[in-house]
């Protein structure tokens, strides 16, 4: 059976990190000996929330390996394994299908022709949206649908074309609100409920209960926005991630019953 603790799946970075693979931003230079300290920070600030990891192998020949969210999709006792849009990606789903199968999930692959990447997926309650128009594909997101309808879900496709995942725009806040920074959101029609968020980095949060919400340190203007709406922002540095289209919800796979 799933795990009834919060859990969450991490992966050390690798050491070519800096390698890793940038699509919507100009490349700069990451200090990869500061990126590992702040990836052991982001898992410090998960458990002294309460949640237990479990580390992924790490893949020392992936430089994007740490981006362990884009490996699968995981909805009730199901975790769809992704076959990554970016074919240099591929190889880091093999451990993470391991661990994820140890956690007692039962395992769904994504096959060819299709693609998906993990980073594409929000989930709100028993609605699923995937991101459609950058690394995942309609055959990946019909076989995300074939594997999780007959749990009840709900899932629909949304645009994404001005950044690499549907992640990197928009994330939900506990009451099922969208939040996204406007200009890199395709449409923001297409939610039921959405907040504008005053910085790109703060249109991503990890939901770590009922009210308190996992962040980037990027996004100070932000954090006092969800402070007044009633949640306590916890503030993490991923600025070596940020670098390479990462956010805080990239480092992990949260596992919830």
């Amino acid at each position: 059976m799933p795990p009834t603790q919060p859990t969450a799946l991490i992966r050390p970075p690798s050491p070519r990190l800096a390698e890793g693979l940038v699509t919507h931003i100009e490349r700069t230079p990451v200090d990869v000996a500061l990126a590992f300290r702040q990836w052991q920070q982001y898992v410090d600030a998960l458990h002294a929330t309460g949640w237990r990891t479990v580390e992924v192998p790490a893949i020392d020949d992936c430089p994007d390996g740490v981006f362990v969210e884009d490996t699968m999709v995981v909805y009730g006792d199901v975790a769809v394994l992704a076959r990554a849009g970016a074919d240099e990606r591929r190889a880091e789903a093999a451990a993470a299908e391991e661990t994820v199968a140890g956690q007692g999930y039962r395992v769904v692959r994504i096959v060819e022709p299709g693609t998906l990447d993990g980073g594409d997926v929000l989930k709100i309650g028993s609605t699923i949206y995937v991101g459609q128009g950058g690394r995942t594909n309609a055959a990946g997101l019909e076989q995300l649908q074939a594997a999780f309808a007959p749990l009840g879900a709900d899932v629909r496709a949304v645009p994404v074309r001005k950044v690499l995942h549907l992640k990197s725009a928009v994330t939900a806040l506990p009451d099922g609100t969208v939040i996204g920074y406007e200009p890199l959101v395709d449409d923001a029609a297409a939610f039921e409920a959405f907040r504008p968020v005053p910085e790109e980095a703060g249109a991503h949060v990890v939901l770590l209960d009922d009210d308190r919400l996992l962040m980037a340190a990027s996004a100070p203007k932000s954090a006092e926005l969800f402070a007044g709406l009633g949640y306590r922002p916890v503030v993490v540095d991923i600025s070596e991630f940020e670098k390479l289209e990462g956010c805080v919800t990239c480092l992990s796979v949260r596992l919830r019953r």
